[in-house]
Protein backbone atom coordinates (compact mmCIF):
# COMPACT_ATOMS: atom_id res chain seq x y z
CA UNK A 1 0.00 0.00 0.00
CA UNK A 2 2.86 2.57 0.74
CA UNK A 3 4.75 1.51 -3.14
CA UNK A 4 1.28 2.29 -4.33
CA UNK A 5 1.04 5.48 -2.31
CA UNK A 6 3.87 7.00 -3.10
CA UNK A 7 3.53 6.19 -7.14
CA UNK A 8 -0.01 7.61 -6.74
CA UNK A 9 2.11 10.56 -5.87
CA UNK A 10 4.68 10.80 -8.02
CA UNK A 11 2.39 10.41 -11.11
CA UNK A 12 0.52 13.44 -10.04
CA UNK A 13 2.95 16.04 -9.41
CA UNK A 14 4.59 14.81 -12.89
CA UNK A 15 1.26 15.14 -14.35
CA UNK A 16 0.66 18.66 -12.36
CA UNK A 17 4.09 20.08 -14.33
CA UNK A 18 2.83 19.22 -17.78
CA UNK A 19 -0.89 19.72 -17.61
CA UNK A 20 -2.33 23.27 -17.46
CA UNK A 21 0.30 24.99 -16.62
CA UNK A 22 0.18 22.91 -13.50
CA UNK A 23 1.82 25.31 -10.29
CA UNK A 24 2.84 28.15 -12.66
CA UNK A 25 -0.89 29.48 -13.46
CA UNK A 26 -1.30 29.44 -9.40
CA UNK A 27 2.02 31.25 -8.74
CA UNK A 28 1.73 34.03 -11.85
CA UNK A 29 -1.87 34.23 -10.40
CA UNK A 30 -0.54 35.24 -6.66
CA UNK A 31 2.23 37.05 -8.38
CA UNK A 32 -0.01 38.71 -10.34
CA UNK A 33 -2.22 40.01 -7.21
CA UNK A 34 0.14 40.41 -4.93
CA UNK A 35 1.33 43.13 -7.58
CA UNK A 36 -1.59 44.77 -8.69
CA UNK A 37 -3.10 45.34 -5.09
CA UNK A 38 -0.35 47.34 -3.85
CA UNK A 39 -0.26 49.41 -7.07
CA UNK A 40 -3.79 50.11 -6.62
CA UNK A 41 -2.72 51.67 -3.00
CA UNK A 42 0.04 53.82 -3.90
CA UNK A 43 3.59 53.62 -2.40
CA UNK A 44 2.93 54.37 1.01
CA UNK A 45 5.47 51.89 2.31
CA UNK A 46 3.64 52.11 6.15
CA UNK A 47 0.06 51.09 4.48
CA UNK A 48 2.05 48.48 2.74
CA UNK A 49 3.71 46.62 5.54
CA UNK A 50 0.37 47.74 7.66
CA UNK A 51 -1.52 45.51 4.87
CA UNK A 52 1.53 43.03 3.73
CA UNK A 53 -0.37 39.97 6.43
CA UNK A 54 -3.88 40.48 5.15
CA UNK A 55 -3.22 40.64 1.66
CA UNK A 56 -0.56 37.68 1.33
CA UNK A 57 -3.80 35.55 2.74
CA UNK A 58 -6.24 36.86 0.68
CA UNK A 59 -3.93 35.77 -2.51
CA UNK A 60 -2.84 32.84 -1.15
CA UNK A 61 -6.43 31.48 -0.63
CA UNK A 62 -7.76 32.73 -4.01
CA UNK A 63 -4.79 30.98 -5.92
CA UNK A 64 -4.84 27.53 -3.90
CA UNK A 65 -8.52 27.61 -4.99
CA UNK A 66 -7.47 28.35 -8.45
CA UNK A 67 -5.50 25.25 -8.48
CA UNK A 68 -7.88 23.14 -7.12
CA UNK A 69 -10.71 23.16 -9.93
CA UNK A 70 -9.76 20.45 -12.36
CA UNK A 71 -8.42 18.11 -9.01
CA UNK A 72 -10.33 14.91 -10.03
CA UNK A 73 -11.58 15.98 -13.47
CA UNK A 74 -9.55 15.38 -15.35
CA UNK A 75 -9.31 11.46 -13.71
CA UNK A 76 -12.81 11.27 -13.84
CA UNK A 77 -12.82 12.18 -17.54
CA UNK A 78 -10.25 9.69 -18.73
CA UNK A 79 -11.92 6.55 -16.27
CA UNK A 80 -8.30 6.90 -14.33
CA UNK A 81 -10.56 6.39 -11.07
CA UNK A 82 -12.10 2.97 -12.53
CA UNK A 83 -8.57 1.61 -12.54
CA UNK A 84 -7.25 3.13 -9.41
CA UNK A 85 -10.21 1.48 -8.04
CA UNK A 86 -9.39 -2.12 -8.74
CA UNK A 87 -6.03 -1.14 -6.55
CA UNK A 88 -5.22 -1.60 -3.06
CA UNK A 89 -6.24 2.02 -1.93
CA UNK A 90 -9.46 2.98 -1.13
CA UNK A 91 -11.31 5.66 -2.63
CA UNK A 92 -11.07 7.84 0.42
CA UNK A 93 -6.74 7.78 0.59
CA UNK A 94 -6.48 8.30 -3.11
CA UNK A 95 -8.51 11.57 -2.58
CA UNK A 96 -5.81 12.26 0.55
CA UNK A 97 -3.32 11.75 -1.49
CA UNK A 98 -4.28 13.15 -4.46
CA UNK A 99 -4.58 16.70 -2.01
CA UNK A 100 -1.02 15.90 -0.69
CA UNK A 101 0.16 15.85 -4.18
CA UNK A 102 -1.75 19.38 -5.24
CA UNK A 103 -0.02 20.59 -1.89
CA UNK A 104 3.26 19.64 -2.47
CA UNK A 105 3.15 21.09 -5.88
CA UNK A 106 1.49 24.38 -5.76
CA UNK A 107 0.91 24.81 -1.63
CA UNK A 108 4.12 24.45 -0.66
CA UNK A 109 5.27 26.99 -3.66
CA UNK A 110 2.95 29.39 -2.82
CA UNK A 111 4.09 29.67 1.32
CA UNK A 112 7.53 29.23 0.35
CA UNK A 113 6.42 32.88 -1.61
CA UNK A 114 4.52 34.25 0.97
CA UNK A 115 7.83 35.50 3.47
CA UNK A 116 9.70 36.55 0.54
CA UNK A 117 6.33 38.88 -0.85
CA UNK A 118 5.97 39.96 3.11
CA UNK A 119 9.85 41.40 3.04
CA UNK A 120 9.31 42.88 -0.13
CA UNK A 121 5.99 44.93 0.78
CA UNK A 122 8.08 46.07 3.87
CA UNK A 123 7.15 43.53 6.97
CA UNK A 124 9.99 42.97 9.52
CA UNK A 125 11.99 39.50 9.38
CA UNK A 126 10.12 38.07 12.68
CA UNK A 127 6.57 38.56 10.69
CA UNK A 128 7.87 37.17 7.60
CA UNK A 129 9.03 34.02 9.19
CA UNK A 130 5.69 33.34 10.92
CA UNK A 131 3.82 33.81 8.04
CA UNK A 132 5.67 30.71 6.15
CA UNK A 133 4.79 28.61 9.19
CA UNK A 134 1.21 29.63 9.12
CA UNK A 135 1.28 29.61 5.42
CA UNK A 136 1.95 26.13 5.35
CA UNK A 137 -1.04 25.14 7.88
CA UNK A 138 -3.38 27.17 6.02
CA UNK A 139 -2.18 26.01 2.09
CA UNK A 140 -3.08 22.50 3.46
CA UNK A 141 -6.25 23.77 4.94
CA UNK A 142 -7.34 25.12 1.32
CA UNK A 143 -6.07 21.97 -0.41
CA UNK A 144 -8.27 19.99 2.15
CA UNK A 145 -10.75 21.57 2.10
CA UNK A 146 -11.32 22.43 -1.92
CA UNK A 147 -10.35 18.85 -2.58
CA UNK A 148 -13.85 18.11 -0.73
CA UNK A 149 -15.41 20.80 -3.11
CA UNK A 150 -14.11 19.29 -6.22
CA UNK A 151 -15.10 15.85 -5.63
CA UNK A 152 -18.65 17.44 -4.52
CA UNK A 153 -18.66 19.07 -8.15
CA UNK A 154 -17.39 16.26 -9.72
CA UNK A 155 -19.12 15.61 -12.97
CA UNK A 156 -21.40 19.08 -13.08
CA UNK A 157 -21.28 21.35 -15.95
CA UNK A 158 -20.19 24.19 -14.39
CA UNK A 159 -18.22 22.46 -11.99
CA UNK A 160 -15.40 25.44 -10.91
CA UNK A 161 -18.44 27.91 -10.06
CA UNK A 162 -20.12 24.95 -7.97
CA UNK A 163 -17.14 24.14 -6.22
CA UNK A 164 -16.29 28.22 -5.54
CA UNK A 165 -19.32 28.88 -4.02
CA UNK A 166 -19.26 25.01 -2.21
CA UNK A 167 -15.79 26.19 -0.71
CA UNK A 168 -14.93 29.67 -0.38
CA UNK A 169 -17.25 30.14 2.91
CA UNK A 170 -14.92 27.50 4.28
CA UNK A 171 -11.93 29.20 3.64
CA UNK A 172 -12.85 31.87 6.04
CA UNK A 173 -11.68 30.81 9.23
CA UNK A 174 -7.96 29.76 8.03
CA UNK A 175 -7.68 33.61 6.46
CA UNK A 176 -9.06 34.99 9.95
CA UNK A 177 -6.67 32.68 11.80
CA UNK A 178 -3.94 33.10 9.72
CA UNK A 179 -4.76 37.31 9.95
CA UNK A 180 -5.02 37.17 13.55
CA UNK A 181 -1.93 35.38 14.13
CA UNK A 182 -0.01 37.82 12.02
CA UNK A 183 -1.56 40.65 13.53
CA UNK A 184 -0.61 39.21 16.95
CA UNK A 185 3.20 39.25 15.94
CA UNK A 186 3.29 42.93 15.02
CA UNK A 187 1.33 44.18 17.69
CA UNK A 188 3.74 41.66 20.02
CA UNK A 189 0.98 39.99 21.45
CA UNK A 190 1.49 36.10 21.53
CA UNK A 191 0.50 34.47 18.47
CA UNK A 192 -0.21 30.96 20.37
CA UNK A 193 -3.72 30.88 20.29
CA UNK A 194 -4.15 31.77 16.56
CA UNK A 195 -1.54 29.30 16.05
CA UNK A 196 -3.30 26.79 18.23
CA UNK A 197 -6.72 27.75 15.89
CA UNK A 198 -5.13 27.20 13.02
CA UNK A 199 -3.40 23.98 13.79
CA UNK A 200 -6.80 22.65 14.38
CA UNK A 201 -8.35 23.81 11.41
CA UNK A 202 -5.73 22.00 9.31
CA UNK A 203 -6.12 18.77 11.65
CA UNK A 204 -9.86 19.14 11.30
CA UNK A 205 -9.35 19.16 7.55
CA UNK A 206 -7.29 16.25 7.48
CA UNK A 207 -9.72 13.81 9.58
CA UNK A 208 -12.94 15.32 7.77
CA UNK A 209 -11.52 15.36 3.80
CA UNK A 210 -10.92 12.07 3.43
CA UNK A 211 -14.45 10.63 4.33
CA UNK A 212 -16.09 13.60 2.55
CA UNK A 213 -14.21 13.15 -0.63
CA UNK A 214 -14.38 9.29 -0.70
CA UNK A 215 -18.49 9.75 -0.20
CA UNK A 216 -18.23 12.34 -3.14
CA UNK A 217 -16.02 10.49 -5.26
CA UNK A 218 -18.04 7.35 -4.92
CA UNK A 219 -21.35 8.75 -5.52
CA UNK A 220 -20.05 9.90 -8.80
CA UNK A 221 -18.55 7.11 -9.69
CA UNK A 222 -21.53 5.03 -8.82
Amino acid sequence: MIRASLALIRRDLGLSLTRGGGPLLSVGFYLTLMAMIPLSLGPDQAVLSRIAAGLTWLCLALSSLLSLERLFERDYEDAVFDTLRLGPLPLELIALLKCISQWLGTGVILSLMTPVVMIILGAPMSLALMGLVSAFLGSLSFALIGGIGASLALGSRKGGVLMALLVLPFYVPPVIFGAGLMQAVQTGASPLQALAFLSAYALFALALGPVAMGAALRSALS
